[in-house]
C-alpha cells in the first residue's frame, strides 16, 4: 500500500511512518522542512499552495493528515489562531489537491484528538458522543480540523480522536517523567480528573488497523480502554521511576507553574474519560491496555 503522511516529520509521524515501513508499505512524507526524514520518502511541501510535485503522490495512495502545531503553548489568541491555522491551511490544500485526482483516495486517516470533548468531567465519551462547545484551544481547535478534513473527498474516511499518546522523546511523556524526576510527581489539581491515554506501538497498530479494515469508517476513538485518574497516572509513573516522594500541584500552583513553562493549565487540569467502542467491537486487540505495564514498557525502551 502506498500512504502519504502529511506532516509525518513529527515524531508521531516517524513511528507511523517507521512501523509502515517496516512491513513494506510505500511510504511518502509531506514536510515543510528541508531535512530529510530518516523513515520514508521525503516529499517538501508548503502546506498551503497545490503544486504538481507532491499533489501527484495522492493518486491512489491512503492519506494521513497529521498536520499541526504542538499544542503545549499558552491559550492566547495568538496562540490559538496558530494551532488552528496550522491544521486547517494544509488540510484544505490536500482537500484541493485531492479534488483535481481523477478517482477519491481510497481512505483518508484524520487525526483529531479527544479534546474535542472538552473537560468532560465523569462521562463515558465513546464515538457517539458530541463534541463540547468549548474551550476554543481545545475542542474549537479541533472541531475546525475535522470541519477542513470533511472536504477532502475519500471513498472511505476515519477520523482517528487520540488520547495522549505516550512515547519517549515526545513532549508530553518527557514532560510527566520530568515532574516525577524533579519531586513533582504527585496529584495535579484535585487528581480525579480522566486521563486517556495509549502506547504508541498500539497507535500504531490502530493505523494499520483502519487502514485495512474497510468496516471502520466515521469517528474512530484511538485510545486505551482503560482511562485513568490524574492521581493514578502520576502514582504509576512514580512507581516505575522508583521515587517514593511526589509532591501535589493544587490547582493554582498549575496555573502559576504554567506560566514559567508557557502551557496551558488547561492540559494538566482537564480531564476525558473516553473509550474505544467501535475498535474493541471491530476486534482490534491492544498490546498495552493497562497502564503500569505500558508505562514499564515505554521506560525499558
Amino acid at each position: 500500500m502506498k500512504v502519504v503522511i502529511a506532516g509525518g516529520s513529527g515524531a508521531l509521524g516517524q513511528r507511523i511512518a517507521q512501523d509502515l515501513v517496516g512491513r513494506g508499505h510505500d511510504v511518502v512524507v509531506l514536510s515543510r522542512s528541508a531535512t530529510p526524514v530518516r523513515w520514508g520518502r521525503h516529499v517538501r511541501w508548503d502546506g498551503r499552495t497545490v503544486e504538481a510535485g507532491w499533489a501527484s503522490e495522492l493518486a491512489g495512495a491512503a492519506l494521513l493528515d497529521l498536520c499541526g502545531e504542538l499544542v503545549f503553548r499558552r491559550a492566547t489568541p495568538a496562540n490559538i489562531a496558530l494551532l488552528t491555522s496550522s491544521r486547517t491551511e494544509p488540510t484544505r490544500a490536500l482537500a484541493r489537491a485531492c479534488a483535481d485526482l481523477d478517482q477519491p483516495i481510497p481512505v483518508l486517516l484524520q487525526m483529531s484528538t479527544l479534546a474535542i470533548y472538552g473537560d468532560a468531567g465523569e462521562t463515558v465519551l465513546d464515538e457517539s458522543t458530541p463534541p463540547a462547545d468549548g474551550p476554543p484551544q481545545m475542542a474549537g481547535v479541533a472541531q475546525a480540523w475535522e470541519d477542513a478534513a470533511a472536504e477532502i473527498p475519500a471513498a472511505r474516511r476515519v477520523t482517528l480522536r487520540t488520547g495522549i499518546v505516550f512515547d519517549p522523546g515526545t513532549p508530553a511523556f518527557d514532560r510527566l517523567t520530568g515532574f516525577v524526576r524533579w519531586g513533582l510527581g504527585g496529584a495535579m489539581g484535585s487528581g480525579r480528573q480522566w486521563i486517556s491515554w495509549l502506547h504508541v506501538e498500539d497507535m500504531c497498530a490502530i493505523v494499520r488497523f483502519c487502514l485495512d479494515d474497510p468496516s471502520l469508517s466515521g469517528i474512530v476513538h484511538a485510545t486505551s480502554p482503560n482511562p485513568v485518574r490524574n492521581a493514578e497516572l502520576m502514582s504509576t509513573l512514580r512507581r516505575s521511576l522508583h521515587r517514593s516522594i511526589g509532591l501535589p500541584s493544587p490547582a493554582p500552583v498549575v496555573h502559576v507553574g504554567s506560566v514559567f513553562l508557557r502551557a496551558d493549565p488547561a492540559l494538566a487540569l482537564s480531564g476525558r474519560r473516553g473509550v474505544p467502542k467501535k475498535l474493541i467491537e471491530a476486534g482490534f486487540a491492544f498490546t498495552h491496555p493497562e497502564l503500569e505495564p505500558a508505562i514499564t514498557d515505554l521506560l525499558a525502551a
